[in-house]
């Protein structure tokens, strides 16, 4: 039996929202006491990156084609909803994850100490193994000016 794979990689970035009231969710959580992200839905970056990388592997699309912005039914999705849904059309495709891996890019929030707890919930969502790692860019940038964050997540599909 031939096993064939695909690996993709996609990114996700998204400015500081200025509303005050906006919650920051990353990695499928809610990020209490945290600026949120500015976006046609959630903007959670972790989730949108791994969503994307998904489609992209699969030869769906991307996340701007599925999910964007002329699709107002997606108006203020969760992150999870949008990974979710990417899930299930990679599936149908005949697809199976083995597994994703994210990196974080932000100056803020201290990632670490939720780290567990995010893997956990992407995993969840997702059904397979997902990674989550932070680092900062040592000030450099809009990351490094603390104006927004972004993710970098590599996916990995295999179908037997």
């Amino acid at each position: 039996m031939t096993q064939m794979m695909r690996v993709a990689t996609a990114v996700d970035a998204h400015a500081f929202s200025t509303q005050p009231h906006r919650k920051l969710f990353l990695a499928c959580l809610e990020w209490p006491d945290e600026q949120g992200l500015e976006g046609h839905s959630d903007a959670d970056v972790i989730a949108h990156a791994a969503a994307d990388a998904l489609l992209i592997a699969s030869g769906i699309g991307e996340l701007g084609t599925v999910f964007g912005v002329d699709r107002p039914e997606w108006a203020g999705a969760s992150g999870s909803a949008l990974l979710g849904e990417s899930v299930r059309l990679v599936h149908q495709e005949g697809w199976e994850i083995n597994n994703i891996s994210v990196q974080l890019l932000g100056q803020k929030p201290r990632f670490a100490p939720r780290k567990a707890e995010a893997e956990a919930a992407m995993s969840g969502v997702v059904g397979a193994p997902v990674s989550v790692a932070a680092s900062t860019t040592d000030h450099l940038g809009f990351i490094g000016r603390k104006e927004g964050l972004a993710a970098i997540a590599t996916a990995l599909l295999i179908r037997n």
